[in-house]
């Protein structure tokens, strides 16, 4: 879908035929603020651009600042934005890193079915909570835990294998996150190894050790 009039030449409208072929390069579902197009025009022009695709309906705004191309369902229409989705859209505005936190990493490597009501990241920024729709996001800082492994895989896995506990953590979930992550994920982990409790230490090195 085509948000602009692609006969105009004024600035105004060259940055919008911009941001709209950036939009439309990224997936539907993709979650984004007026920050992720300040390269092609000032936040005024930015700003015009996205409330005229608004009108036109080929964007979402989610809240104030936070919009969405949303992914249609053929039976349910436009479908929420994932949680993660949303967390990454603020990271980005804000320059934090963000990464999910209990049982949202455990449910991200597919770990645990559990969904939780209340999604946690953890954040090298300012603890916060999130309200979009229905869906509410707690940013937790965690700066003076592991700010090295944040954002990173390792980070989640780490915090998917503490949601879960030792208790649970068998053999076939170890194995999952072995054909899960790429190598060089797995490098990455016996690196963060440190930064780790003591008890996953032998099964991250399963993990990370070469196949």
């Amino acid at each position: 879908m085509s948000f602009v009039n692609k006969n105009s030449d004024t600035p105004q409208m060259t940055a919008s035929k911009r941001i709209t072929a950036r939009i439309e390069e990224q997936p539907p579902a993709w979650v984004f603020t007026p920050s992720d197009f300040l390269d092609l025009g000032s936040p005024h022009t930015v700003g015009m651009a996205l409330n005229r695709m608004l009108r036109a309906g080929g964007i979402r705004r989610l809240a104030r600042g936070l919009y969405d191309r949303p992914k249609l369902h053929p039976k349910l229409g436009p479908l929420a934005p994932t949680p993660d989705a949303i967390a990454r859209a603020i990271a980005r505005r804000d320059g934090i890193r963000v990464q999910p936190a209990g049982a949202a990493a455990a449910n991200l490597l597919r770990l645990s079915e559990q969904v939780p009501a209340r999604v946690v990241y953890e954040t090298d920024g300012r603890s916060r909570i999130v309200r979009v729709g229905r869906q509410t996001i707690e940013f937790r800082n965690t700066t003076r835990r592991n700010p090295e492994t944040i954002g990173k895989t390792s980070g989640i896995v780490i915090a998917a294998l503490r949601n879960i506990g030792k208790a649970n953590v068998t053999e076939p979930r170890v194995a999952h996150l072995r054909d899960l992550l790429s190598a060089e994920d797995r490098e990455r982990l016996l690196q963060d190894l440190p930064r780790a409790p003591a008890w996953m230490h032998r099964y991250l090195r399963f993990v990370a050790a070469e196949k």
